[in-house]
């Protein structure tokens, strides 16, 4: 059996562009729900609540007719 050649490792990456990018996104998240938020505030007020109270008066009923 021949052995086989010890695997080298492959070169290590730097890890800031990862960083950076998810750096980039959380920040483009943050802004996004910045301006949602302020969407939101700016829009048009929603409609007051407003409650009716009636009164109903009953209304005169015929006697109950009994058969025989």
């Amino acid at each position: 059996m021949s052995e086989l050649p010890p695997r080298r490792r492959p070169p290590r990456r730097s890890p800031w562009p990862r960083r950076a990018l998810v750096a980039v996104l959380v920040l483009a998240i943050f802004v996004l729900g910045i301006a949602l938020g302020q969407a939101l505030h700016d829009g048009p007020p929603s409609p007051a609540t407003v409650t009716y109270v009636r009164t109903l008066e009953p209304v005169p009923q015929q006697p109950a007719t009994t058969t025989p």
